[in-house]
This record gives C-alpha cells, sequence and structure tokens, in this order.
C-alpha cells in the first residue's frame, strides 16, 4: 500500500509527527508551505492565523508534488487554529480531489480541539477518516 503523509507544520509540531509516522510505515512526506508566512510574533499569529483559520482561507502555497491517485492512503496532519481546519490544509483540500480516497488525519494542538477539527476535516472531505 503506498501512502502519503501531507501536513502544514507553523512551529514542527506537526511535522515532527509527519517525520515519525512516514519513517514508521514507510510513507511519502510531502509538506505544505504558504507563499507568504504567517507573522512569526505569537500574538500576532494568534490573531492573523485565527481569523484567516476562521474565513476558511486559502493562502497560496509553495509548489509541492502530490497526484492523489499514486496512493491507496493519504494521511493529513495540521495544527489547530481558532478549532479551525489550519488555511494551508484548505489550500490542498482544494487543490486535490480526493474522492474515494482512504484518508487519515491528525491534528497537534496544546490547548484542545482536536477532535472538532478532525470532525471539520471529515465533513469538508464529505468521507469518515480511516483513522485518527
Amino acid at each position: 500500500m503506498k501512502t502519503a503523509v501531507v501536513y502544514y507544520s507553523y512551529s514542527g509540531n506537526c511535522r515532527f509527527v509527519a517525520d515519525k509516522i512516514a519513517r514508521n510505515i514507510n510513507a511519502d512526506l510531502i509538506g505544505l508551505e504558504t507563499v507568504d508566512s504567517y507573522p512569526d510574533k505569537r500574538a500576532k499569529n494568534f490573531y492573523f492565523g485565527g481569523k484567516s483559520a476562521l474565513m476558511g482561507e486559502t493562502p497560496k502555497l509553495k509548489p509541492y508534488e502530490f497526484k492523489a491517485s499514486d496512493y491507496d492512503l493519504i494521511i493529513i496532519g495540521l495544527p489547530v487554529w481558532a478549532a479551525s481546519i489550519t488555511p494551508p490544509i484548505n489550500t490542498f483540500l482544494k487543490e486535490n480531489d480526493l474522492k474515494g480516497k482512504k484518508i487519515a488525519g491528525y491534528a497537534c494542538c496544546s490547548i484542545g480541539g482536536t477532535e472538532r477539527v478532525l470532525n471539520k476535516l471529515e465533513s469538508e472531505l464529505g468521507t469518515k477518516l480511516v483513522a485518527r
């Protein structure tokens, strides 16, 4: 089974988890990066990142290589921002047709909200995640 771990990481936590998963199951690792970066000051990031997440924004991403038809399983990793799907993941979901794919997901968060975000991810995908 060919697997891809697709993730966005602001602080490095989701990248750390993605790397561990990919190494353990021999999966392709696909990191998403925005063309314009988010503020690096914590308070500004909470404001701008939270607003961006709540508004469902889809920022432009740097080029990445991904073709859904190449994978049997796609694992999506994201940080939780304002109890919402992280904007770069919104962009990825809009750019790629994942219908009919087996998809798993994980969310990194220090204060909770992971279940809510994974439920939103399922809603956006129109399917249940095969693993959380």
